[in-house]
């Protein structure tokens, strides 16, 4: 009979004799699980055992230690004594407790790990205990052995282990190494909150993938993007010219597109350089050619040339809506006219549609002063892109022109706009306008503000059109008019050095900012220096930490307010747990409130990547007592779930569209067009519903002027770029952040205190089409498939205009005996109606009758039937009916898309090329993942002799020139000779 009680094994551990105890120990151990808490009471006499040299089974004695503490739920003393029971510890056993201890190892191993690793010179970091080390490696080994590769690399990078990732991949098939190198960038980028680290997990990874037999070029394009690594751009670039395999050059173009869609201008630049100066005299044809088509590529030309077309080709604006806001909003009131004016730039964004501006010269003239500046970089907005144009379009307005410094200053600012990110060709031309009026002295003595006008377009031009170029040049230009300490052109210059610098954390240009921030008594400057600077740390967290402790630190609020941003800036995308707690920290206990709306902002930014969790964070921040952060979880919500539709997201808003507060309800609209642009009633049924709900705000007389102004942005944000861009704060293609569109919709949030710079919002739009080319870089006339409905993807529907009625008379009033009388002589003409109407129906029926005998007796002479009429009748409805049936049952389930024309963003899972016996084209890429221009293969269809159709460019109706005209194929003859008779 079994024992029900360890009372006689626990008393063998009082003998003197170790063998015993050694047996009272086996058997302690078969029973532990059942008699713990018996066991419990003689743990500290078992730990004794475990302790005493002379013991001979002290590792047993651990071993029933570590289950008894497990029972007790302390785990770590339980881990610690398991790792001192040695080979009695079986880590193979797959028991609950086993299972636990292992877990409890690995967990504690990251931990000390990490602290190793992230933080060298913490002299508190303890160390790694070698038995853990063992424990996980053996799980790591048994996990590759099972073929959990997944498991083993999670482990590895989580413990900073990059020799296991290299072992891993030493040791297994190309196949099994080409979907673990997807996994593995996952994890680098997503999972890994160490910038360092981080950098070390991408460069060991280009080893690898470089290392494989077909390399994944896109792959290292995305490493290239995240690195900012110019030299491996060049590398890859060159093993892809020298490569012999099938379509090299094509990936090569493709990795280009890709790099231009989210590198930064700086890269970009130098891989230009690079690849426009390396032609030397033994070079072939073919390289030059190469080359130069790589150097136009990433010049960015095609790029915006293709954008725009394809924004201008389709542009389905709904002039209705922006006309009744016109009327709507008086254009005396510069607020209001600022309002239209910016609804018109961002509905007609990169459509070069300008005609509302030629049609309204009469509301054009009410603007003055800065309403003007905005007024014409507002022309800048609607021909972004349009490289090839730009200063020709804005010639009449530039400097030298006779119209007033506004307007040569809002050109300026225009031209910017229009290179936004591909300044090269304008850079200089702006630069030119920057040493000419910043003669600063005699300028602010001959123009005053007149002069500051200009230069104030002309820094915000330059610092856009130079974003992220790194140029020392522009920099000491700009500082030489921040140094001049005059207000307007000061703030702009600030500014315009974070937008130079952008991310690139010079210590120098952190140093110079924040001394003369302290040194200036402008809050203009103060302002746009604190942006400046936050601009400056952009993707750069842990190493921004410096800065950030100094700014939030500040006394003055404005730097404050600069500190929350840099926080913003330097971990946008990552979800820093650190960074997150200092902003709610700041939200609730700054004593300013334009620093705590800047704060619950800022979350918007750092949980971009994951912002299914930011109506759940703000949710309560929404109902604060404080208007400013109420405003700021509207931005933060707007921010994180743009273009998401998000449910969750839109529930938090809807209530704050009717908040006592104007600027919260402003807020709210705009968030909410941000996060229904580009949703259709079929992904998001509510959109038609705060459409209305933005007219009825903008129409509403008795409705605040703040609110009105954000009801006016909100419909110029959801039906942006003629209804075919959207939000895309992380890049589709590599999946990096958008840097410009984040840096866009970041200093258009400073429009609260300078109107103007809600043009920068123009730069987070992003077209959402997909544009297949050639490798010669023109654009075939090709249909892709949608796997859906049409309808789900559909534009929404234009406004109807509703004619006005004439007003109705008044009734005459009539006397009760004339209305008596009405009615008798009414009552009367309806009986003598009902009397004529009964003699005609007997009638009627007489000739019926002979008509019906008539037509049985023709009848009878021809087919004996007398059922023609009804047989027909009934075959007609079945034949209907089976019409109709057919149209059901054969209701097409996919549709064509032509080439350029709008594709959803959450349509692309429905697309791909036709793969059938005509089809022409295959993408390079494989398959089709995301908006944006796809390099096509030509397939073995293809007939090089077969006439094919192309799309003309904006650049190509533009510059013909420019292109070569090939000739046409000659019509197809027979050639005869002349035979001899």
């Amino acid at each position: 009979m079994a024992s029900t009680s360890a009372a006689p094994l626990l008393a063998l551990l009082d003998e003197p004799d170790y063998d015993i105890k050694t047996y009272a120990l086996e058997s302690l151990d078969k029973q532990v699980d059942q008699w713990w808490a018996e066991i419990a009471d003689y743990v500290s006499q078992i730990e004794e055992l475990y302790e005493d040299s002379k013991f001979p089974a002290p590792q047993l004695a651990a071993l029933i230690a570590s289950k008894v503490y497990y029972n007790l739920g302390e785990f770590d003393t339980s881990m610690k004594f398991a790792l001192a029971a040695g080979d009695q510890f079986d880590f193979n056993d797959k028991s609950e407790y086993a299972e636990t201890i292992v877990s409890k190892c690995i967990s504690h191993y990251i931990l000390v790990a990490k602290q190793l690793n992230d933080n060298p010179d913490d002299k508190e970091s303890s160390t790694v205990d070698p038995k853990i080390t063992v424990i996980v490696e053996k799980m790591i080994q048994k996990s590759i052995e099972n073929g959990e590769f997944q498991v083993a690399i999670g482990v590895a990078i989580e413990s900073r282990r990059l020799d296991i990732i290299e072992t891993i991949f030493q040791n297994i098939s190309s196949q099994s190494a080409s979907e673990l190198i997807g996994y593995l960038l996952d994890c680098s980028i997503n999972i890994i909150d160490k910038r360092q680290f981080r950098n070390k997990s991408l460069n060991a990874l280009t080893s690898i993938i470089l290392s494989q037999e077909n390399p994944d070029y896109f792959a290292l394009c995305k490493i290239i993007v995240q690195l900012n690594d110019y030299n491996l751009a060049i590398r890859i670039f060159n093993d892809l010219f020298s490569s012999t395999k099938e379509d090299s050059e094509l990936i090569a173009f493709q990795v280009a597109f890709d790099l231009v869609a989210s590198a930064s201008q700086e890269l970009l630049e130098k891989v230009s350089i690079a690849f426009d100066e390396n032609n030397s005299a033994s070079d072939t044809s073919r390289k030059i050619q190469y080359n130069a088509k790589l150097v136009r590529i990433l010049s960015g030309l095609p790029t915006c040339d293709y954008d725009i077309t394809f924004l201008q080709k389709n542009n389905n604006t709904d002039l209705a809506i922006l006309n009744k806001t016109k009327s709507f909003l008086d254009g005396r009131n510069s607020v209001f006219h600022s309002a239209v004016t910016f609804e018109n730039a961002f509905l007609h964004v990169g459509t070069t549609a300008d005609s509302f501006f030629r049609r309204n010269l009469d509301w054009l003239s009410k603007a003055t002063n800065w309403t003007k500046f905005s007024a014409t970089a507002a022309l800048g907005v609607i021909h972004r892109g349009n490289l090839t144009q730009g200063q020709k379009l804005l010639g009449p307005y530039l400097p030298g022109s006779q119209g007033s410094v506004y307007t040569q200053g809002g050109s300026l600012f225009g031209l910017g706009l229009i290179f936004a990110g591909h300044g090269r060709e304008i850079i200089d031309y702006l630069r030119q306008h920057i040493s000419e009026t910043s003669e600063f002295g005699s300028m602010a003595a001959n123009n005053g503000e007149d002069g500051e006008v200009v230069l104030h377009g002309a820094c915000l031009g330059v610092g856009v059109a130079g974003m992220s170029s790194g140029n020392q040049g522009i920099y000491e230009d700009l500082r030489n008019i921040l140094f001049s300490d005059k207000a307007i052109a000061g703030e702009a210059a600030g500014l315009a050095m974070g937008l130079v610098m952008l991310g690139s954390a010079n210590e120098e240009a952190q140093e110079e900012m924040l001394q003369y921030a302290h040194d200036t008594q402008h809050e203009k400057i103060i302002r746009g220096l604190s942006i400046g600077m936050a601009l400056l740390m952009f993707g750069k967290e842990e190493a921004a930490e410096y800065l950030i402790e100094r700014l939030i630190n500040e006394t003055d609020p404005i730097l404050r307010y600069g500190g929350a941003y840099t926080i913003a800036m330097a971990y946008a995308g990552t979800g820093n747990n650190k960074a997150i707690k200092r902003l709610l920290h700041i939200a609730v206990s700054d004593s300013s409130d334009d620093v705590r709306r800047a704060a619950v902002t800022s979350l918007g930014f750092i949980l971009l990547r994951n912002y299914t969790a930011v109506p759940r964070m703000v949710e309560l921040l929404s109902e604060s007592h404080n208007p400013h952060v109420r405003y700021g979880t509207t931005m933060a919500l707007g921010i994180a779930c743009a273009g998401t539709g998000l449910k969750e997201a839109i529930n938090v808003l809807e209530p704050l569209v009717k908040d006592p507060v104007d600027f919260v309800r402003q807020g709210a609209m705009m968030s909410l067009a941000m996060i229904l642009i580009q949703q259709t009633e079929t992904s998001c049924p509510r959109v038609k519903k705060f459409r209305e709900t933005f007219a009825s705000v903008v129409a509403d007389k008795h409705e605040d002027a703040m609110a009105k102004f954000g009801a006016a942005l909100a419909q110029g944000i959801i039906d942006a770029g003629g209804r075919n861009v959207t939000i895309q704060l992380e890049n589709n293609q590599t999946g990096a952040l958008n840097t410009k569109a984040i840096v866009g919709l970041f200093v258009s949030l400073q429009f609260w205190n300078w109107f103007p710079l809600t043009h920068f919002m123009s730069l987070s739009f992003t077209p959402t089409s997909i544009i297949a080319i050639q490798d010669d870089l023109r654009v075939p006339q090709i249909q892709l498939n949608c796997y859906g409905k049409s309808t789900s993807f559909e534009y929404p529907p234009k406004v109807i205009e509703q004619v006005s009625k004439a007003p109705e008379k008044l009734e005459t009033a009539v006397l009760s005996t004339t209305n008596k009388a009405k009615a008798r002589a009414k009552k009367n003409e309806k009986e003598k109606q009902q009397k004529e109407k009964e003699d005609n129906e007997d009638e009627n029926m007489n000739i019926d009758s002979k008509i019906v005998e008539e037509k049985k007796e023709e009848n009878s002479n021809t087919s004996g039937s007398d059922t023609v009429v009804p047989t027909t009748t009934s075959r007609s409805s079945d034949a209907t009916s089976t019409a109709t049936l057919a149209t059901k049952t054969t209701t097409p389930k996919s549709f064509k898309v032509d080439n350029m024309t709008r594709v959803l963003p959450n349509q692309i899972k429905y697309i791909s090329f036709p793969k059938d016996s005509s089809s022409k084209y295959l993408p390079i890429i494989g398959k089709v993942r995301n908006n944006g221009i796809v390099i096509l293969k030509k397939t073995t269809n293809f007939n090089a002799g077969a006439k094919v159709e192309f799309i003309k460019t904006v650049r190509q109706i533009n510059n013909p020139e420019e292109f070569e005209v090939e000739a046409p194929l000659p019509e197809p003859f027979d050639y005869e000779t002349d035979s001899e008779e």
